[in-house]
């Protein structure tokens, strides 16, 4: 009932802001989609980090908490989903060969022990971006749902960061899709979603549709892993199999009973496979 309440007030707050002043209602209608809840980090998350070598990496004045496991040869690069932080991946991070791969990975901004308060896909695409350029070339980059979502966008807009393995596990498929989830979860009006719309074209320059990941696979030519499960109910299995269609280096791998998150030591295998291959 609480939550109900709060999200009734928010949407009648931002359509009432509209009605006065479209510029300001659609700012902080976008700022409220791009502002994530931070999920607390717990002693067991501090105690895993506290294996990594930890750093900072500066990004639009902001300190972005980065960590470090191993010393391989082969760079890896692990970027995590929408409201999560490094710890999501702990079960790679253990599972995979140390002296082979030296394993980076990085709380995005507004999650973990980061700095900020607000992340979409081109601002965590271009974090990414200064992260594979400020750290060399990487072996193969990992994501899972938005992180997965910004890699691909990442090299879809910027191909000379290099032929990098794209391992992307239960990704998005349309930005347009989270915008009309956000609409009916706060009840916005017309009248705000097109002050929204018209300031999120000021900021990344596209219309929400052009966010699309079957259409960005189509410029990308790095090999790529998909992995999703068939029931996932956060991000349709539907995205992934036309991404699959329109991403001929890419190899596909469909779970059944893993929903959104993927946790199986069976994938992991596969993962080190498809890294090996």
């Amino acid at each position: 009932m609480k939550k109900d309440f709060l999200l009734f007030f928010l949407g009648s707050y931002l359509n009432m802001l509209c009605a006065v002043s479209s510029q300001r209602g659609g700012k902080e209608g976008f700022n409220l989609f791009c502002r994530p809840r931070r999920r607390p980090v717990k002693p067991r998350h501090l105690e895993f980090f506290n294996t990594a070598e930890k750093f900072t990496v500066m990004y639009d004045n902001k300190k972005i908490q980065a960590y470090r496991w191993g010393n391989g040869p082969k760079k890896l690069l692990l970027l995590h989903g929408w409201e999560s932080h490094s710890y999501w991946w702990k079960s790679v991070i253990t599972n995979l060969p140390k002296e082979k791969y030296s394993i980076y990975s990085i709380d995005a901004p507004g999650h973990g022990l980061s700095e900020g308060h607000f992340i979409n896909l081109p601002y965590y695409s271009k974090l990414i971006e200064k992260i594979v350029v400020e750290y060399g070339e990487f072996y193969a980059l990992l994501g899972h749902s938005l992180g997965a979502f910004s890699t691909v966008y990442t090299f879809c807009r910027a191909p000379q960061l290099g032929k990098a393995k794209l391992i992307i596990m239960a990704s998005p498929g349309e930005a347009a899709e989270f915008v009309t989830f956000y609409k009916n979860m706060l009840g916005l009006s017309d009248r705000t979603m097109s002050a929204m719309r018209a300031y999120f074209m000021e900021r990344t320059g596209f219309v929400p549709e052009y966010f699309s990941l079957k259409e960005f696979v189509k410029s990308v030519n790095n090999q790529g892993l998909i992995i999703h499960d068939q029931a996932d109910r956060e991000a349709p299995y539907a995205h992934a199999l036309a991404a699959h269609h329109n991403w001929p280096n890419s190899k596909m791998i469909s779970t059944t009973g893993l929903g959104h998150n993927l946790k199986s030591l069976e994938l992991i295998q596969e993962v080190e496979n498809f890294l090996n291959a």
